[in-house]
């Protein structure tokens, strides 16, 4: 495999959406991670949001773990 700077233009397509596709699979599992947690909060009736940066102020199960999926990702860049 080339170094980075010496791929041609036509590899950066490519380069970019096998980084998409990382992205997204790392965005399902933290999602199905976060989910399990919260749905086994739910049934056990626990505070589950306050454990989660970004679902604090939400209403819904599934904007909680969207939003604490989101700051999760964000803490990854």
């Amino acid at each position: 495999m080339a170094p980075l700077a010496v791929i041609a233009a036509d590899d950066t397509a490519v380069l970019a959406a096998d980084d998409r596709r990382s992205w997204q699979l790392i965005f399902v599992a933290a999602f199905i991670t976060i989910l399990a947690v919260a749905l086994v909060s739910q049934v056990l009736m626990l505070q589950w949001r306050s454990w989660f940066p970004g679902a604090e102020s939400t209403k819904s199960l599934t904007g909680g773990v969207r939003a604490a999926v989101s700051s999760f990702m964000s803490q990854l860049i």
